[in-house]
């Protein structure tokens, strides 16, 4: 997978320079230079829409948190590192999540709760993912008409809309970690191990629990569309202090679409290339230019950065905190060797 990764980040780059050359750099900095320092209104946007995604999560996560340790403050800074992990890191989009787990389990000790509450949160983001790609490609059609482009995309959305739906049985019905704890056990040996860090039996037990809560299943879903149609206001916001201003409904039909692209091709490390890709293609759909388009893209990565890397830094911080904490307890633990 990590060869993957890389060699997809590669033909991403790859086609990322291809665009700049093709589209000229200058003209790119140019646009954003008529945006120039308000720009950085999108970094602080930005933790709105995320907001409402962590809310989704805590949804999802109260039933085995009822003392609220991991309140919706501390799932939101977890949700502000898993977004960075999965953007700005080599992980394929899912190194976020395991790093989420990780954190979430410093306040809710229940690892097969909280593996639990990310699985189903993660089932919940591709359903949500097909219902907002759904309402970009109503809006796209109705501010383009049908072109043969939108059709493809009509074509691609309807063949992959099983894989949710088998996904989500699989994960009902199928006892989906159990049996791949057993596989483990058959191919490893000691169970006893393999259950201790599975844990998959008790995994499947916490998975179906929470589709017995269909109410929290449907709240969880609502926040994060929420957070969705607010998180294209992004795309409204920047296109309207690079002096190109789009309508609601055509920047919500552009971040859909381009979302979609960016979540089909997950492979592709902080889908570096394919954003570009998706914005120059339906911005032209839309009557945006493609160095607008690019401008836009440029103007969402510096985003990334600037949202992502404080939070990644936050977490190596603590990592390191309490790492240097577990060392102390082990030294000043009673039988422990002297250090003289």
């Amino acid at each position: 997978m990590k060869i993957a990764s890389y060699i997809a980040g590669l033909v991403g780059l790859a086609l990322l320079t291809g665009l700049m050359l093709h589209q000229g750099l200058g003209g790119v900095l140019h646009v954003l230079g008529e945006g120039g320092w308000a720009l950085l209104w999108l970094v602080p946007f930005h933790a709105l829409p995320l907001l409402l995604d962590a809310q989704g999560w805590r949804v999802l996560l109260a039933p085995r948190d009822p003392d609220n340790r991991a309140g919706l403050p501390f799932l939101f800074w977890v949700a502000t590192v898993r977004e960075a992990a999965n953007r700005l890191l080599p992980t394929a989009n899912i190194g976020g999540e395991v790093v989420g787990i990780r954190l979430a389990k410093w306040r809710v000790p229940d690892g097969a709760a909280v593996t639990a509450s990310v699985i189903i949160e993660v089932l919940l983001t591709v359903i949500n993912q097909y219902l907002f790609s759904a309402l970009g490609l109503v809006l796209l059609i109705a501010a383009t008409q049908a072109t043969r482009q939108t059709w493809t995309i009509v074509t691609g959305l309807v063949l992959s809309l099983p894989v949710p739906i088998l996904l989500g049985a699989l994960l009902r019905y199928g006892k989906v970690f159990e049996r791949m704890e057993r596989l483990a056990e058959h191919m490893l040996g000691d169970r006893g191990k393999l259950s201790a860090l599975i844990g998959g039996s008790n995994l499947d037990a916490e998975i179906r629990a929470l589709y017995a809560h269909h109410g929290r299943l449907l709240a969880a879903l609502g926040w994060q569309l929420a957070g969705y149609i607010l998180g294209s206001f992004e795309t409204w916001l920047a296109l309207y202090l690079l002096g190109h201003p789009i309508g609601a409904w055509t920047a919500i039909a552009i971040e859909a679409m381009t979302q979609a692209i960016r979540h089909f091709v997950f492979i592709v490390p902080a889908g570096i290339g394919v954003q570009e890709a998706g914005l120059v293609l339906f911005g032209h759909m839309v009557g945006v230019g493609n160095d607008v388009a690019l401008s836009l893209s440029l103007a969402k990565r510096a985003r990334e950065v600037l949202f992502g890397t404080p939070a990644l830094l936050s977490w190596q911080w603590l990592e390191g905190r309490r790492l240097h904490q577990a060392l102390n307890g082990r030294a000043q633990a009673p039988g422990a060797p002297s250090s003289s």
